[in-house]
């Protein structure tokens, strides 16, 4: 790993660490630490006990308003480190988990570490072709045994035929809408803080256009999750 892999892991972490501080600073932790003993007390090698565990080895609590979300760094197997987290979010994304979270943190790891697109790209294959799990909970599944429930998810969705639906050529729209907007957001930001009048206006149009694509994709993304399920594109 080379100087720049590693001040990127570092901004990473950094960013991370910074978030998770933000949150627990406006939140009564008290309460939930209280929640991370009571995991503490379901038998070994269960969701609710691993979960504790996993927070015991890394110095950390339960997250407000995320406590799902380290259930599932244990139900998955990613670690509670900034590259796995970047990693389940790949993973996520493949899983149907269309949210701004989830597209921000991979889109900010993506950019930081091209020496992963593989790794992550791997992981969205595997989200694919695993069962869904973004309505997990740990009030649900804490004393389910996490060898069990891991092996009955991961990699076990059957692959089938679907016919094409209007929803599943919106939600790719919307997916290749936000990853341009994205994309022409970027390229065209250095442009911006040029002296050139010209500079200015050719890249400021195509930079509203790039962040109208990003909301108007991620707003889209948004309203698809709530509807019901339904048959999706072949596969």
């Amino acid at each position: 790993m080379n100087g720049i892999q590693r001040f990127a892991r570092q901004i990473i972490k950094w960013s991370f660490n910074t978030s998770v501080k933000l949150i627990e600073r406006f939140h009564n932790m008290d309460y939930y630490n209280s929640k991370v003993n009571t995991l503490r007390q379901y038998p070994e090698g269960t969701i609710g006990y691993d979960v504790a565990k996993r927070l015991d080895d890394h110095n950390l609590s339960l997250v407000p308003k995320y406590e799902s979300h380290d259930l599932k760094h244990v139900l998955l197997g990613y670690e509670m480190t900034p590259v796995h987290e970047i990693r389940m979010q790949a993973f996520m994304l493949g899983n149907g988990n269309y949210t701004v979270p989830c597209f921000a943190i991979l889109l900010f790891g993506t950019i930081l570490l091209p020496d992963e697109w593989s790794t992550f790209y791997n992981d969205f294959k595997l989200g694919r072709k695993s069962m869904s799990v973004s309505a997990y909970t740990i009030e649900d599944y804490a004393s389910f045994n996490t060898i069990s429930l891991r092996q009955g998810v991961i990699g076990t969705k059957k692959r089938k035929r679907y016919i094409l639906k209007l929803n599943t050529l919106i939600r790719y729209g919307a997916i290749t809408s936000v990853f341009g907007g994205v994309f022409g957001m970027i390229f065209c930001l250095p442009f911006l803080f040029s002296s050139n009048i010209a500079d200015l206006v050719g890249a400021g149009f195509p930079f509203v256009g790039g962040s109208i694509l990003t909301v108007g994709g991620l707003y889209t993304l948004s309203n698809l999750t709530k509807l019901k399920p339904q048959a999706e594109g072949v596969v």
